[in-house]
């Protein structure tokens, strides 16, 4: 028995998320955990659930898995929440232009900058002195 899903890729700094969306009775598993359980930060589950409500779709009519790894809090909650827009775009192309208008399908392709040889850090300069 297959089950018929779609699938999204979010990416966020250093994090890659695939999400995975399908009929079902309601559950967000991340990471073989329950979703409240693995982003308990104030305000990041309705942060990654907005592309649904963007979209008017129920969320307990969908099971959606997710496998996210690397990064840190804030960059995983942008790639599930990118991952999450990619796979309802999949599901029913008319949800382009909710997703377009809600900012849900633009990559943030903001990452760290590399460390320049003399500096410190990426642009921080060693303290100049005169004598």
């Amino acid at each position: 028995m297959s089950v018929q899903y779609f699938e999204g890729i979010g990416r966020r700094k250093q994090s890659i998320a695939r999400v995975r969306i399908m009929a079902g009775s309601g559950r967000f598993i991340v990471n073989d955990k329950d979703a409240p359980a693995f982003f308990n930060r104030l305000g990041d589950l309705e942060a990654i659930l907005a592309p649904m409500k963007a979209a008017g779709q129920e969320t307990n009519i969908f099971d959606i898995t997710v496998v996210v790894n690397g990064g840190g809090v804030t960059g995983q909650t942008d790639s599930v929440q990118l991952g999450l827009a990619g796979a309802l775009v999949k599901m029913n192309p008319e949800n382009v232009s909710a997703m377009r208008k809600g900012g849900f399908l633009t990559r943030d392709a903001r990452v760290k900058e590399r460390k320049k040889p003399g500096l410190k850090r990426a642009r921080k300069a060693p303290t100049y002195t005169k004598r």
